[in-house]
């Protein structure tokens, strides 16, 4: 299964794509908190709980028609999450009274359009995410960055997986050990210091920070290859010795610089002032 998040404005939208039904699977939370303009996620949570409630005891088939699925969270681990795909979806959207359901209404039904060409056709997939980031204000440069560091850590998650290294928590701690070795601080950190909730971290990184998380992790998968590193202790230490080298490179940047490279800087969109509440007469 893949699961990579998508994009609803500023929204990620978690899912899981089963290459074997051919199905997308959408957090339902996720879904839930951009309808209710949610920004707390406990709160868009609770309101789910209480809607799935309401919604199973007038029988609605919508309710048994959601899975469970693990899925990354904020603090980097896996947890059973309600999915559902985006025919139950649509039939949940009604629910909700929000001015957020029609754009959902034509999201979900655009997002399951494009991941049956993507699949026939990938290059269809980068072509998206450079749009995204180019609509959401990235720089040529910066988008170019994030290609390569891509690429980067796609080179080294295929030499994971082939070297009895598991997909997710396996990935996420090995990938933290790197993080944690070459930035100072683990990745949960790293998102906290950018006000980062489910975001993707790299989505909000400077240039900088992109550059040696990639480095970080060329140098790990280099070493791993030259160790020929199989299992989680032998890829533990070369991601240890990876990471050393993009921190022995940060730490000699930021003494010529004077600036952390290690940021609280983020794309996140400003915040929207409070609205008063005045109790009519």
């Amino acid at each position: 299964m893949l699961n990579q998040p998508a994009l609803f404005e500023t929204h990620a939208i978690r899912r899981v794509y089963d290459e074997k039904t051919e199905t997308w699977w959408f957090s339902v939370v996720d879904i839930m908190q951009v309808l209710t303009q949610q920004p707390d996620y406990q709160a868009a949570r609770n309101y789910w709980k209480v809607l799935k409630n309401r919604l199973a005891k007038e029988g609605s088939e919508s309710v048994t028609n959601c899975n469970r699925l693990k899925l990354p969270a904020a603090d980097g681990k896996h947890y059973l999450t309600d999915v559902a795909t985006a025919e139950t979806l649509l039939r949940l959207v009604q629910s909700v009274p929000s001015p957020k359901a029609e754009p959902i209404k034509l999201w979900l039904a655009k997002v399951g359009y494009e991941r049956m060409r993507e699949m026939s056709d990938p290059a269809l997939s980068l072509d998206r995410a450079r749009e995204t980031w180019r609509k959401h204000g990235r720089s040529e440069k910066w988008i170019q960055q994030r290609m390569t560091g891509q690429e980067t850590r796609n080179k080294l998650t295929d030499y994971w997986a082939n070297h009895d290294i598991k997909q997710g928590e396996e990935f996420a701690i090995l990938t933290n050990l790197i993080h944690q070795e070459w930035a100072g601080v683990s990745v949960k950190e790293h998102k906290a210091m950018k006000g980062l909730k489910t975001q993707n971290l790299r989505d909000h990184m400077s240039e900088a920070e992109l550059i040696f998380t990639a480095l970080a992790e060329l140098s790990t998968r280099q070493i791993a290859e030259t160790d020929e590193a199989t299992g989680m202790a032998e890829n533990a230490a070369a991601a240890g010795k990876g990471g050393a080298i993009a921190k022995q490179a940060r730490k000699a940047l930021e003494e010529k610089t004077g600036k952390s490279v290690v940021s609280g800087e983020n794309f996140l969109p400003p915040a929207k002032p409070a609205r008063k509440v005045t109790n009519q007469p």
